[in-house]
């Protein structure tokens, strides 16, 4: 298995509730795509998943390790083993996109590596060759700070190329990336993670993108699983109980639903990912 939750539950200080007993498991090499409405708890599940958020109640384990619902962290060596691409990667604005990409082994290379990295880039080769994989090897030297929303969030994504980890967790990976680039991006994310055996959880607003690319959905609204379901079986009917009135807004004769996003011309082929 590579990570089971259950009956996990995250209340915020305030006393606002994240995630409401939830129960989700994957087995290793699974590729799962959360969808819902913005604020549903996506990003908050992601985070318990990876460890960087403690839940309030519940129990998780995570790539056979048991790790305790009281603490935010993991050991290093679990937390190398685990990667992540971020809506908005965090990298420091000075950075040079070599060392941002190589710091997806620094949880895996001794001390001295890491730090001597830091200063000369040990791997230069392997960088470039996961930034090609993004269509940004051109931009090896370039600083963090010269480059589009866009290619920030493609850096993200060769860094967790590079690092080779085994649970690939994904926030909104592609969300300012134009649709043909999304496309081939997820397609990316999908086919590397198949290649290596790896578990693919991503959360994403485009909904044709995630039943085209994912063999498995889970809906999640107000902090709890609607459904979790083969991407085959989700039906027009589970996505408008899933978003309910987020598309609608304020004109009755608006659909709550609309199939195929904005983002998309037309609905992708189920085989488009494939």
């Amino acid at each position: 298995m590579s990570f089971e939750l259950q009956g996990v539950g995250l209340t915020h200080a305030g006393g606002g509730i994240a995630l409401r007993g939830v129960t989700l498991a994957a087995r290793q090499g699974e590729a799962i795509a959360l969808i819902g409405p913005s604020g549903a708890g996506k990003t908050t599940l992601l985070s318990v998943i990876g460890t960087a958020l403690a839940p309030s109640q519940g129990r998780r384990r995570v790539l056979g390790d048991e790790v305790p619902a009281s603490s935010a962290g993991a050991p290093r060596l679990l937390r190398a083993r685990i990667g992540t691409v971020h809506q908005a990667p965090p990298v420091p604005p000075r950075q040079r996109v070599v060392t941002a990409v190589l710091a997806g082994r620094l949880g895996r290379w001794p001390a001295w590596k890491a730090l001597a990295s830091l200063l000369y880039p040990q791997d230069t080769a392997g960088a470039r060759e996961a930034l090609a994989r993004v269509q940004l090897a051109d931009k090896l030297f370039a600083r963090c700070d010269q480059l589009s929303g866009g290619q920030l969030q493609r850096v993200g994504i060769a860094r967790v190329l590079y690092q080779q980890a085994e649970l690939i967790l994904a926030d909104e990976p592609v969300a300012a990336l134009d649709p043909a680039l999304a496309l081939s991006t997820v397609q990316l994310l999908v086919h590397e993670a198949a290649a290596r055996g790896a578990t693919l959880v991503a959360s994403l607003h485009a909904v044709d993108l995630a039943l085209a690319c994912f063999a498995r959905i889970v809906g999640i609204r107000d902090g709890a699983i609607a459904f979790d379901l083969p991407a085959a079986e989700v039906t027009q009917e589970h996505l408008r109980a899933l978003y309910g009135s987020e598309h609608a807004g304020d004109d009755p004769s608006r659909p709550a639903w609309t199939p195929a996003p904005a983002a998309f011309a037309a609905p992708l082929s189920a085989s488009a990912c494939r």
